[in-house]
C-alpha cells in the first residue's frame, strides 16, 4: 500500500518540526494512541488501539527516525504487532516546505505492508482505514500546533447531557428514585432537548 498526501498547516516550518518531534503532541494527535515514549536515539516505542473493518486490535510497535534533515525532512521507519490481528510495517518520508512566515506545507509518502488478519480483509478496506487515520491525525495535529487542542479537549470533556444519576439518587432532594423514575427522567430530558 502506498499513500501520498499534503497538508498546509498555519504555523511556521520550525514550529511544525518541533511538534513532529514532541511525544506529547504526537500522543494527542495519533488516534487510539495509548502511549509514545523515547526508546533510544531518534526512536520511539508506541502502543495504540486501532480498528480496520471488522479487525480491532491493540498494537505495540516502534518508530525510528532516519535521514533527518532538520527542519526540512525525515523518514519514519515503523513496525507494529497486533497479536492475532496481524502486523504492519513500512516507512513514511515526510517533507516540510515553508509557504510564508506562518504557513508550512507538509507532504508525506508512506509505504506499508500488513500481514495476518489485516491482510485478509482486502487492500481497499486497509487503504480506506489508513486514509481515515491519517486525516484524523492531521486534524488533531493541526489543533495541537495552533493551540486549539486545549479547546477541542475541553469541548470533548464538556458536561454530559443532563440525565438522572445512574445510582437513582435525586441530587436535589437527596431521595432515592426507582429505575422507572430514572428512566422517565431520562426520557423527559431527551424530549425537552428535542423541542
Amino acid at each position: 500500500m502506498e499513500l501520498t498526501e499534503s497538508y498546509t498547516l498555519p504555523v511556521s516550518q520550525q514550529r511544525t518540526w518541533e511538534a513532529l518531534n514532541d511525544t506529547e503532541i504526537l500522543r494527542a494527535s495519533i488516534p487510539g494512541c495509548e502511549s509514545i515514549e523515547a526508546d533510544g536515539e531518534n526512536a520511539f516505542a508506541l502502543s495504540m488501539s486501532a480498528a480496520v473493518g471488522p479487525v480491532k486490535a491493540r498494537f505495540k510497535g516502534r518508530m525510528l527516525l532516519t535521514d533527518i534533515n532538520a527542519p526540512q525532512a525525515y523518514t519514519i521507519v515503523f513496525e507494529g504487532q497486533g497479536g492475532v490481528a496481524g502486523f504492519g510495517k513500512g516507512d513514511a518520508h515526510v517533507t516540510l516546505e515553508p509557504e510564508g512566515p506562518e504557513s508550512t506545507r507538509l507532504t508525506y509518502t508512506a509505504n506499508a505492508q500488513v500481514g495476518g488478519k489485516l491482510a485478509q480483509i482486502g487492500s481497499r478496506l486497509v487503504d480506506g482505514a489508513a486514509r481515515k487515520l491519517a486525516g484524523e491525525f492531521f486534524r488533531r495535529f493541526n489543533a495541537q500546533v495552533t493551540g486549539e487542542g486545549d479547546t477541542a479537549a475541553a469541548a470533548d470533556s464538556a458536561a454530559p447531557e443532563e440525565t438522572a444519576p445512574t445510582d437513582g439518587a435525586d441530587p436535589e432532594s437527596g431521595a432515592h428514585r426507582t429505575k422507572t423514575q430514572t428512566k422517565r427522567k431520562k426520557s423527559w430530558t431527551a424530549w425537552i432537548s428535542k423541542s
